[in-house]
């Protein structure tokens, strides 16, 4: 997961004809059949993984048309430090084109790792009228000014919610809604009375105002929050701090996996033996937590892992290795595409306001819908943590309402 994000669907609710057209065209892909190819093999364009060059981006008049099939960059790394995850972002994209027919898009991937600004400029040369990407909060803040210009919209795949709005959409995992949904949770079970843990930097400060939000939304009280380094004495007296005050019918560890099995045991050690311990939706990349006897039972909300699943087995068939969970977010960005290319006009903008259909869309994490802030809403399930791994303790709802 990249630090600054904390890293570390042809599927809309809107019409009814939509909606029975990608329930079949799912429940094919479900049922394990055979990739839906049609009969002339659609011709996916390769990745593009050349240094673009430095330009202007082009206006809006100027940009190149398809009368073929509509424009649309992927923008991930595809070398350096986040290669593997960028990588596997365009496989998995690559297999939702081939899934859907690929006969409306055109998707040409872009290498962000030697200048995400500069892969940008080149896609709008190109004239792609769509943006996919990129992966991190800080790689959006340089590609959005210049397609702002050229007045093309962008999907990115951060989770960092505040880089959403004027032409950008933020299509990751947010964690202030993964840590509203488990606080509501326990708040149903009684439990009204909530302490923090947050590692010191953004993601720590952002999880702690979350919690405070959560909590007083769900009629509760927040007795202390409190923050530590990674280091073994600053969590130990990060715990110590949070048991001198109020006493606490739950705490969240808004931190990794791999941060609340260690800190687990220290709340226990505490004192705090009966506290309910909540997690966020990091959580939902580390496997064996239940490894931790200190953390058997506690929840934490994620999107549904049930689709996933099978993309996850589809994906290894197909390219020798298990995907990173952020993989969806490739595949159900061009089922996103797919979709609202039904209402795209030949040599037109992308039609940008499809993207907030109150109806929503779904796709392989679940149902989702953009609200007018640029934010991917998403139904979250809340699950346990058990000792042969999770169990779902109050499924995703199967809409957002209204």
């Amino acid at each position: 997961m990249a630090k600054c994000d904390h890293v570390k669907r042809d599927l809309l609710f809107g019409r009814q004809s939509r909606q029975c057209a990608v329930l079949f065209a799912t429940s094919l892909w479900l049922a394990g059949c055979a990739t839906v190819v049609p009969r002339t093999p659609p011709q996916i364009a390769p990745p593009v993984v050349q240094t673009p060059t430095e330009s202007k981006p082009p206006l809006a008049s100027e940009l190149p048309r398809d009368v073929g099939r509509h424009r649309v960059a992927l923008l991930v790394p595809m070398t350096g430090t986040n290669a593997g995850v960028g990588q596997a972002i365009a496989n998995a994209a690559n297999m939702a084109v081939l899934e859907t027919g690929g006969q409306n898009l055109r998707v040409t991937i872009y290498d962000t790792a030697n200048g995400p600004g500069a892969a940008a400029q080149k896609a709008l040369v190109e004239g792609n009228q769509l943006i996919l990407g990129p992966l991190l909060a800080e790689d959006v803040r340089s590609v959005a000014p210049i397609a702002r210009a050229a007045h093309v919209p962008v999907v990115s795949f951060t989770n960092d919610s505040s880089i959403g709005g004027n032409g950008v959409w933020a299509m990751g995992f947010a964690p202030d809604q993964a840590i509203n949904r488990v606080v509501s949770f326990a708040a149903e079970k009684g439990m009204t009375k909530i302490a923090g843990l947050a590692p010191n930097g953004l993601y720590g400060q952002r999880a702690a105002t979350a919690l405070l939000r959560a909590t007083e939304n769900a009629g509760g009280q927040v007795v202390s929050v409190q923050n530590y380094d990674h280091t073994a004495p600053s969590r130990l007296a990060a715990v110590s701090r949070l048991k001198q005050g109020s006493p606490f019918d739950a705490v969240l560890v808004a931190d990794q996996g791999k941060d609340a099995v260690i800190l687990a045991p220290l709340i226990r050690k505490s004192g705090a033996v009966s506290a309910h311990i909540l997690g966020t939706e990091l959580w939902n990349v580390d496997h064996g937590l239940g490894q931790s006897s200190a953390l058997r039972g506690a929840w934490y909300a994620s999107v549904s892992d049930a689709l996933y699943a099978q993309l996850a087995t589809k994906y290894r068939a197909r390219f020798g290795k298990a995907p990173p969970r952020l993989a969806s977010l490739g595949f159900d960005a061009v089922l996103l595409a797919t979709n609202i290319s039904r209402d795209w006009k030949s040599g037109a903008g992308f039609p940008v306001n499809k993207l907030t259909d109150k109806g929503g869309f779904v796709g392989i994490d679940g149902v989702f819908r953009f609200t007018k802030d640029g934010v991917a809403e998403r139904s979250l399930q809340v699950n346990e943590i058990t000792a042969t791994g999770t169990k779902i303790v109050s499924p995703a709802p199967q809409s957002l309402g209204n």
